[in-house]
């Protein structure tokens, strides 16, 4: 049986919680995860994780905040004018919106708080400053 190596496209199942064992996602009941070792796709860590791993193989690995989507950024949460927000928008705290950037890029923001006067916007990746634990299974080297 061949081990996995940098370069391989490989399949596998994961199931991805946080240290308290929140699960934050899961490819069990779906089709596995496809991607190449080393092309970037992942978490660095995730991918490097299935490189020595044969089809059948599992394998438990924490992944500190700082290797995953990276530390909490108190500048990253921003209060807005509720006049800045398009009347046909209807901020719930909770919600998830697009935001047009001047770059002409775009990015996801999380409702945190909204007033009469305010909309509070977090644009921190949900699992940013947050330990993962990601449980692999190598299904298929392709």
């Amino acid at each position: 049986m061949s081990q996995a190596k940098l370069g391989d496209t490989v399949r596998v199942h994961y199931t991805g919680t946080l240290e308290d064992g929140t699960e934050f996602d899961s490819s069990v009941g779906r089709e596995p995860l496809q991607f190449v070792i080393g092309d970037g796709m992942l978490i660095p860590a995730f991918e490097q994780a299935v490189v020595g791993m044969a089809p059948g193989d599992s394998r438990t690995i924490k992944v500190e905040a700082e290797q995953a989507y990276g530390p909490y950024v108190k500048e990253l949460v921003v209060d807005f004018e509720r006049s800045q927000i398009p009347p046909y928008i209807k901020p719930e705290v909770g919600m998830e919106l697009q935001i047009n950037q001047e770059d002409g890029g775009s990015t996801m923001v999380k409702v945190l708080d909204v007033t009469d006067e305010k909309v509070t916007l977090d644009a921190n990746h949900p699992l940013a400053g947050k330990n993962l634990v990601f449980n692999i299974k190598l299904v298929e080297v392709v």
